[in-house]
């Protein structure tokens, strides 16, 4: 195909294939660090009618490219895959060409040399933000977005020296576990548990995402934390079907914490309950500053694409109402900020130091032994084998599963110290709930 070019196709091991490709830049046969010529293999999907790949012919001698391979194989349908391998020595150019043939058709990239960095990368920011966006449903505009946040992640790895495709790998497989949760496969486990005669509490623990706890007592309804927004159509019809007055009724939610897997859906409540540092930070982001998350660098690109993921849309903030006294200066790693009556419960109110998250609110009622704790302390032992997938995931995208692991669990000890005797009811924002005893 080309007096330069030579295709030598091996199996082996690793190391053997390591071993040969030392042996094989000894006497010259591997020169890819020393020029930029490389083969992209492309796929493009023309109708099976005569003359219709003689545009992307044109279009290829347009940019100068040598073809070095063709394929196509009518497969019963209107249309055929036709595959060409395209030799270039530019690999800047690919990227242009690309669009110019998106334009033309659908192209799918189905092989790329990795070695070359520049031109990997334009290849990868097209076909990996190509396959999200078909995944997850994004619009156009959504996808552009989504290449801006691609291509910051992609420099923050490098500029780290890491590679990226365990990360990226990652990410693909976290967007797949989100539409495969989807519609039919939307299957949260939900259970009842009793408080005292009148008061109730429904654990709703979807398969990606936060729990959404909802507190039932004499007749009224408190909802904690939310999930992901890109759920929201299930989870109105869920609770629809568990509160046949859902529309009717004004609805409160109190979220723990600002993470976007406890916020999705708080635009669809009238009210949100939140401490003074959370409703700050919810606020920012409906301003279009950063969030507590994004404020660092190397997290913000991995937090956009969970945003851009999941739908996420942030909350108006005249819908935030702030209860508890705001503690600019907390001391230990819990600190009481004020006190939360629903009905038969009454909590005390703890802030975090921020070992999770700054603003992270854990509520204590010692009367009822129930406790909510958020992302401080979870079941990790609870969780559904959907939810423990999730979690292999999730803190890709969270960045971490906690701001600062070390004071997170010394907020996680003072929770558990601050228990007193007898049988508690624990419900974290993961997993189920947590049965606590307490002796004398």
């Amino acid at each position: 195909m080309d007096s330069h070019t030579l295709f030598i196709d091996a199996e082996g091991t690793e190391e053997q294939l390591k071993k040969a490709d030392v042996e094989l830049g000894k006497i010259g046969y591997l020169q890819n660090n020393q020029n930029k010529t490389s083969v992209v293999l492309l796929e493009f999907h023309l109708k099976d009618v005569p003359g219709s790949v003689t545009d992307v012919l044109l279009l290829i001698n347009e940019f100068n490219f040598n073809i070095s391979y063709i394929s196509s194989q009518e497969n019963g349908t209107e249309y055929q895959l036709f595959k060409m391998g395209l030799h270039v020595d530019d690999p800047e150019k690919v990227s242009g060409f690309l669009k110019e043939a998106e334009k033309i058709c659908r192209v799918r990239i189905i092989d790329y040399n990795s070695t070359e960095k520049v031109y990997d990368n334009s290849i990868f920011y097209n076909t990996y933000v190509l396959g999200l966006s078909q995944m997850m449903g994004l619009s156009e505009k959504v996808k552009q977005e989504l290449v801006v946040h691609v291509n910051l992640a992609m420099q923050t790895l490098d500029e780290q020296g890491l590679s990226p495709y365990r990360t990226f790998d990652s990410i693909s497989k976290f967007a797949e576990l989100l539409s495969r949760s989807k519609g039919s496969g939307f299957s949260p486990r939900v259970s009842h548990h009793k408080i005292t005669d009148n008061t109730e509490i429904i654990l709703i623990e979807p398969p990606c995402g936060s729990n959404t706890a909802v507190i039932k007592s004499n007749g009224k309804l408190l909802f904690v934390d939310s999930g992901y927004a890109c759920y929201q159509e299930e989870m109105l019809k869920l609770f629809n079907d568990l509160f046949p007055d859902f529309e009717k009724i004004k609805k409160t939610i109190l979220v723990t914490h600002a993470d976007v897997d406890h916020c999705g859906l708080l635009p669809m409540f009238d009210e949100i309950i939140a401490s003074k540092k959370t409703a700050t930070c919810l606020a920012r982001e409906y301003e279009g500053k950063n969030g507590y998350r994004e404020q660092n660098p190397l997290h913000k690109p991995y937090v956009n694409i969970c945003k851009i993921l999941t739908a996420y849309n942030p909350i108006n903030p005249q819908k935030i109402n702030v209860p508890w006294e705001d503690r600019q200066n907390l001391t230990g790693p819990l600190t009481q900020v004020g006190f939360f009556d629903f009905e038969e419960l009454h909590f005390e109110v703890y802030e975090g130091r921020g070992g999770h998250l700054a603003g992270e609110t854990v509520l204590i009622d010692y009367s009822k032994h129930v406790a909510f704790t958020g992302d401080i302390y979870i079941n990790t032992h609870g969780l559904t084998p959907a939810q423990a997938e999730y979690n292999q995931y999730a803190p890709i995208l969270m960045t971490s599963v906690d701001t600062d692991p070390k004071l997170c669990a010394e907020e996680r000890q003072a929770i558990m110290q601050r228990l007193g005797v007898g049988e508690w009811q624990i419900f974290g924002a993961h997993g189920f709930k947590k049965d606590y005893k307490v002796n004398i």
